[in-house]
C-alpha cells in the first residue's frame, strides 16, 4: 500500500497560495541566475517589483491625487506573491504551510480565503497609513500574520475549555515580536512590521467572525460568561 502524498493532508486554499508562491519564486530566482529568460531574466525580479508590489506611495496616488487605475488596487493582494529573495519566500512559504494547515483545518475554505484576503489588504492599507518610508512592501508575512491571529484566537478558546490560562494562546505572537525587535536592533528597523502586526490585529479581530459558528457562537460564549 502506497503512503499517501503529504500534500493530501493540506487543505485546498493554503495549498494554492503555496503553489503559487513557489512558482513565482522559482521562476524569479531561475531568471536571476540565468537560467530562464536570458539576459532579460536577471531583471524580472526588479519588473515584479515595479509592478505588483505595495508601498505608500501607492495609496497616495489613490487618495490624494485621484488615481483610480486597477493597476494601483492590484497591489494591495499582488504584493503577498512576490518576495526580496529565495529565503524572504522560503521562510513566509514554510510559515504558510504550517499555520495554514492548522487554521485550514479548523476554518471552511471560503473563511480561510476571507481571513488570509482582509489581513493582506488591511495590513498593506494600515502600513501606506503608517510608514514614514516610502520602502516597498512584499511577501506573504502580513496575510501569514493574520493566520496567527486566527490560531491565538483557536488557542484561546482551547485554554478556556481546559480552564488553563487564556493568556498563553499569545505567545507565539510575542516570540515573533521579540525575534523582530532582535533582528531590527541588530539589522536596522524596517517599517514593514507595520504591516504584518496589523495582519495579526486584524485576523485575530476578525476570527470570531469566520471560526465554525461565526459571530453567533462567539455572542453565545459572551453570554455563557456574564
Amino acid at each position: 500500500m502506497q503512503d499517501q502524498s503529504p500534500f493530501n493532508t493540506i487543505p485546498p486554499v493554503p495549498l494554492v497560495l503555496v503553489l503559487i508562491m513557489a512558482g513565482i519564486e522559482l521562476t524569479l530566482s531561475a531568471a536571476a541566475n540565468g537560467y530562464v529568460g536570458g539576459a532579460q531574466g536577471v531583471g524580472w525580479r526588479a519588473q515584479a517589483f515595479q509592478d505588483y508590489a505595495f508601498a505608500p506611495a501607492v495609496l497616495d496616488q489613490i487618495t490624494t491625487r485621484g488615481q483610480y487605475d486597477i493597476s494601483l488596487f492590484r497591489r494591495f493582494v499582488t504584493y503577498t506573491f512576490i518576495h526580496v529573495n529565495f529565503t524572504h519566500a522560503l521562510w513566509g512559504i514554510v510559515l504558510l504551510l504550517a499555520l495554514g494547515k492548522f487554521v485550514g483545518e479548523k476554518f471552511s475554505p471560503l473563511s480561510f480565503t476571507l481571513l488570509f484576503t482582509a489581513s493582506t489588504i488591511g495590513g498593506a492599507l494600515v502600513y501606506g497609513l503608517l510608514s514614514w518610508q516610502n520602502a516597498a512592501l512584499v511577501g506573504a508575512y502580513p496575510g501569514v500574520y493574520g493566520l496567527i491571529g486566527a490560531y491565538t484566537y483557536i488557542m484561546w478558546l482551547a485554554l478556556e475549555r481546559l480552564g488553563d490560562n487564556q493568556f498563553k494562546a499569545f505567545q507565539l505572537i510575542g516570540i515573533l515580536l521579540g525575534l523582530m525587535l532582535v533582528y531590527s536592533m541588530i539589522f536596522g528597523s524596517s517599517p514593514t512590521w507595520i504591516a504584518e502586526v496589523a495582519g495579526f490585529v486584524i485576523g485575530l479581530a476578525i476570527s470570531p467572525l469566520l471560526a465554525p459558528g461565526g459571530w453567533q457562537a462567539f455572542l453565545t460564549r459572551l453570554r455563557q460568561r456574564t
